[in-house]
């Protein structure tokens, strides 16, 4: 594993997230799941948004504390991976969690419904249904062979024309009720023929190239 510092030079990201303090059980729970659900990922416990790093005071209680989010906040539960390091003497705790291979995992929030996060750059956002669709189905769609029909190829053309496409734009494409059109983006998906992205405002697709 790269040095601390080093990691910390390289700044929040996909799989990377600093927390100085765990405040909340609900809050840390987003972070788990969505490394989990995502390629897996670092928190470093006692590092500062900004990469300064204040140290844990305790971190049995920051343990415990990430042990019950991950355990009665994470659906399927998650076990993280602890190390302790010192840096400047002062004692930053390290939690790996691996990608999952029960996906997708969801979390408990403060009003006590689940939902599903993903990571995209440095933040853990609220999956939309394809993508926990798609969480769904990976691990059992394992080479799937995909036949194109009228409505793959009518995305696909359209893609050609066009850089991006949404749910709404693809089912007034094909005409269809939203579930049909989100079937076809999901299979795409799977079989990496296109990808998609998620913003502040909306959920696009494209073509991978």
């Amino acid at each position: 594993m790269p040095s601390i510092k080093s990691l910390i030079l390289q700044g929040e990201g996909v799989m990377l997230d600093f927390k100085k303090t765990i405040t909340s059980t609900e809050k840390i729970a987003k972070s788990l799941v969505a490394f989990a659900n995502n390629k897996g990922g670092k928190l470093l416990i006692g590092v500062a948004d900004n990469g300064s790093i204040k140290g844990v005071k305790s971190e049995e209680e920051e343990k415990y504390m990430i042990l019950t989010s991950a355990h009665q906040f994470c659906k399927p539960a998650i076990e993280p991976h602890f190390e302790e390091i010192y840096v400047d003497d002062k004692l930053v705790l390290v939690v790996n969690i691996p990608e999952s291979d029960t996906k997708p995992h969801y979390a408990l929030d403060d009003q006590k419904k689940w939902w599903v996060y993903i990571r995209i750059d440095d933040k853990s956002v609220l999956a939309s249904r394809i993508i926990v669709e798609v969480l769904k189905q990976e691990h059992k769609n394992k080479g799937v062979l995909i036949s194109y029909s009228e409505n793959e190829k009518k995305l696909l053309e359209y893609l050609e024309q066009h850089e991006k496409i949404t749910l709404k734009e693809f089912s007034k494409l094909l005409r269809s009720s939203y579930r049909k059109a989100q079937k076809v983006l999901v299979n795409l998906i799977l079989t990496n023929v296109i990808k998609s992205h998620t913003s502040e405002k909306e959920e696009y697709f494209t073509a991978v190239r």
